[in-house]
């Protein structure tokens, strides 16, 4: 996403400062065109500014910020905002406030979609010939993901313990994807036990197979 403003200052480096500023960027971020060049005149009189455009494309992460941040003000949700880069590329936004709290919803179902629309944000095309990497943004509220992530490895150890017990398959309630590669991945980990994916959509689920000697 692309921003464009137009400054005028006495002299073409005073418009480029004072768009920086209004922006929050350093020069080094900026490209800028002089509309018109700034005149002296004699003692004072016939002087006129610099007009010049200052253009600034802005990150996909700090797009995604942007919109988290306008999202919480919008809804009156006083929390901090932090921003962290993974060991994978990925961008972390970390949500951290008593009131936050509301924008977890059931099994983070919630969070999921607030997620979702920060990646729409930080990517979103300026047109068809925008050709950019995709971003991976991630969202996260008062660590709630490495919290849920414990739970649901707690939940697929005992879970093939009852499968093994009563050598019988059970099925998990449905789940988003990411969170059923998590019950696969801990259930590997297991011997005399597999899994399986069932369902369609919303509906899919995890099921924890006893394996046959």
């Amino acid at each position: 996403m692309k921003k464009e403003i137009i400054k005028t200052a006495p002299t073409v480096e005073a418009a480029v400062k004072a768009a920086c500023d209004e922006l929050g960027v350093t020069e080094n971020d900026v490209s800028y065109e002089i509309l018109v060049q700034p005149k002296k005149g004699f003692l004072g009189i016939g002087s006129s500014d610099a007009k010049v455009r200052i253009e600034y494309t802005i990150k996909p992460s700090l797009s995604a910020l942007d919109f988290a941040k306008t999202l919480l003000k919008n809804m009156e949700i006083e929390a901090e905002v932090k921003t962290d880069v993974r060991d994978n590329g990925e961008y972390l936004i970390n949500i951290d406030g008593e009131e936050a709290g509301v924008l977890i919803g059931h099994h983070g179902e919630t969070l999921d979609a607030l997620q979702y629309l920060c990646n729409l944000a930080a990517n979103k095309k300026e047109n068809e010939d925008d050709d950019r990497e995709y971003t991976r943004i991630v969202v996260d509220i008062s660590g709630y993901r490495a919290k849920r992530e414990e739970t649901l490895r707690t939940l697929a150890r005992r879970t093939a313990e009852k499968a093994l017990k009563y050598k019988r398959s059970i099925s998990l309630e449905p789940m988003p994807s990411h969170e059923r590669r998590i019950i696969h991945s801990e259930v590997q980990k297991i011997e005399g036990v597999t899994t399986n994916s069932i369902g369609t959509e919303n509906n899919r689920r995890v099921v924890i197979i006893p394996e046959k000697n």
